[in-house]
């Protein structure tokens, strides 16, 4: 069951390809411009209050930071991306870096894009989604702040977003609003993700009691 995600905790942090663990099992990873609440989901999905460090200072995650859930399912969170102050040579590392993980990680199952409800769909979120795309993944968005929105609002820019995501992806990417805080979505996005993961099937039933 997805509720196996509470298990979550910290494994390693990777700065290159050499330092990523075994290529084994399944991975779900999390991306999302900074300052977006990829940590504060993170946190939330999980249900866990400090699991992924929240920052007032954009753009912390500087490596690929690997959470196990079990040893075959495992979270990872990508660098904060699109924070204008991070030095020019920095983001060409974390670019070739998350570019070779798309390319070759087999163990990788799903992308979570996390992205403000206020402001979607920037042109760093599109890019990681085509990563997705192109390697044949799913992909799932999270508008995350929604409590900073009335339901009205928070209605009008979920179907925005879901028609720009299927003109420009076809149905490879879902979308949902979601808040932390609130606990709005969370067992949604949490049923994606286990599923992703392998984490969803149910028990096997007990075998019927021998007739006497």
């Amino acid at each position: 069951m997805s509720l196996l995600l509470e298990r979550a905790h910290y494994l390693l942090s990777a700065h290159n390809i050499r330092q990523l663990p075994d290529d084994v099992g399944a991975e779900v990873a999390f991306a999302g411009r900074s300052n977006a609440g990829k940590s504060s989901a993170l946190n939330a999905l999980t249900r866990q209050n400090s699991l992924a460090r929240v920052s007032k200072t954009p753009g912390r995650t500087q490596q690929l930071v690997f959470f196990e859930v079990t040893p075959e399912a495992k979270l990872v969170d990508l660098p904060g991306y699109g924070y204008a102050k991070v030095p020019l040579d920095l983001q060409a590392h974390w670019q070739a870096f998350i570019d070779q993980y798309f390319r070759t990680r087999e163990a990788l199952r799903g992308l979570v894009v996390v992205m403000d409800i206020r402001h979607p769909l920037k042109d760093y979120d599109r890019q990681m989604l085509a990563y997705a795309v192109r390697r044949g993944l799913p992909a799932h968005a999270l508008l995350t702040k929604a409590d900073k929105l009335g339901r009205g609002q928070q209605g009008i820019a979920l179907q925005k977003v879901r028609k720009e995501l299927q003109s420009a992806f076809g149905d490879t990417v879902s979308v949902q609003t979601f808040s932390g805080p609130a606990r709005q979505g969370v067992d949604e996005a949490r049923a994606i993700i286990g599923g992703w993961l392998g984490l969803n099937t149910p028990a096997p039933e007990a075998p019927d009691a021998p007739v006497a």
